[in-house]
């Protein structure tokens, strides 16, 4: 039995990193919603009217970040809108490492230290996955700079 303990606990500890990195593009939007729903919540609104104004917060406020990071050109405002998601997702990262870590390491000083590492992951993960939507070529066009001819060309049947 204490076998199927450990194994399970390994299996959700896991489990709980997987979905902190899945989830860790989604702590700004997920910050606004609850903001929303809650002054929604407090000027009136009922339970179900702040959880609507709240989801619909949170859906405007990922869909508004993806489209003004793929619409941006310049590096500078990218960095800054991804910096703006990163944050948040790694502080989130940092607390839910230290809370994680608390479970195996009686040292503050290791705890501290394993969270900080976490808190960079997760953060470096947010980072990476809000710059998928870059485009791999300068300018967003489909073509480089002077070149009429696409990147590959067709394959052709060789006979």
């Amino acid at each position: 039995m204490i076998i199927i303990g450990i194994i399970l606990s390994a299996f959700a500890i896991g489990f709980f990193c997987w979905l902190l990195f899945t989830l860790a593009i989604y702590a700004v939007p997920f910050f606004a919603a609850m903001t929303a729903g809650i002054a929604a919540f407090h000027g009136g609104a009922g339970a179900i009217g702040a959880t609507a104004v709240g989801v619909v917060t949170g859906i405007v406020t990922l869909t508004a970040g993806q489209l003004a990071f793929a619409v941006a050109r310049s590096p500078f405002i990218r960095a800054a809108i991804a910096l703006l998601f990163a944050a948040p997702a790694a502080v989130a990262g940092y607390h839910a490492t230290l809370a994680l870590v608390h479970v195996g390491v009686s040292s503050p000083g290791w705890a501290e230290v394993f969270a900080a590492i976490g808190g960079i992951f997760v953060g470096t993960t947010a980072w990476a996955r809000m710059t998928l939507l870059a485009d791999p070529l300068k300018g967003g066009r489909p073509f480089p700079t002077g070149s009429t001819e696409p990147l590959l060309a067709p394959a052709g049947k060789e006979g």
